[in-house]
């Protein structure tokens, strides 16, 4: 593998602003700051950082905008004959004490409260033509081998089988049908609070994260 050169990869990043419970959404704070931090980092060849969006944490309300924001990039992408690219959305457990890499998404929406658009739906399939609440997509990244590189730069990380039924797993679900129509690829993260994991070292996670990723995908 390793004498076929860099590949070309381009990773596109999306974080949540705040909602309900949840004051300050360090996925925002993150996703605002990842294209200076990355600038004086530095990533590997071949792997470009492409666009840094907040999506409001809303489900039907708030999918035209990762829409949008999806058709942009996919048509730049085409265009320019980009190589892989990658979908990379970033949502708070506040609950964690750790990482999590999402294996899949299900198609049921079942917020817990309103979202910030107040929106509450329960027990409703997220795209009726796929199914029943009970289907699952899976990304088509290797988390294992993501896992297994963020833990030996020091992180800790694990892999989840249950994105919940929020607005995470809302956006997720709808990403990852998307990027199979598109021949993309997608991954959600879940990351803990600034409380048990400081700015700076998620910071340093989310750029190792893209490294995995380019590596891995």
């Amino acid at each position: 593998m390793g004498s076929e050169g860099p590949k070309s990869v381009t990773i596109h990043v999306t974080g949540f602003k705040k909602f309900h419970g949840v004051a300050q959404n360090p996925t925002e704070i993150t996703v605002n700051g990842l294209k200076d931090y990355v600038e004086k980092r530095g990533l590997p060849a071949g792997v470009t950082l492409g666009s840094c969006t907040v999506l409001e944490t809303a489900g039907e309300g708030g999918l035209p905008m990762l829409l949008k924001v999806i058709e942009s990039e996919s048509s730049s992408a085409n265009g320019s004959n980009n190589g892989q690219v990658i979908w990379l959305h970033l949502g708070v457990n506040s609950g964690a004490m750790k990482f999590a890499v999402e294996r899949l998404a299900v198609n049921e929406a079942t917020f817990r409260c309103a979202d910030e658009l107040g929106w509450q739906p329960q027990r409703l399939p997220i795209v009726s033509e796929d199914g029943g609440i009970n289907q699952t997509r899976k990304t088509s990244c290797s988390t294992e081998s993501i896992l297994e590189f963020l833990r030996k730069k020091g992180f800790e990380v694990t892999i989840s089988d249950d994105a919940g039924r929020f607005v995470c797993n809302y956006v997720y679900y709808h990403s990852l049908r998307f990027a199979q129509q598109k021949g993309h690829k997608s991954l959600f993260v879940h990351v803990p609070t600034f409380n048990r994991v400081n700015q700076e070292e998620q910071m340093e996670f989310v750029a190792a994260l893209l490294e995995a990723i380019a590596s891995t995908c």
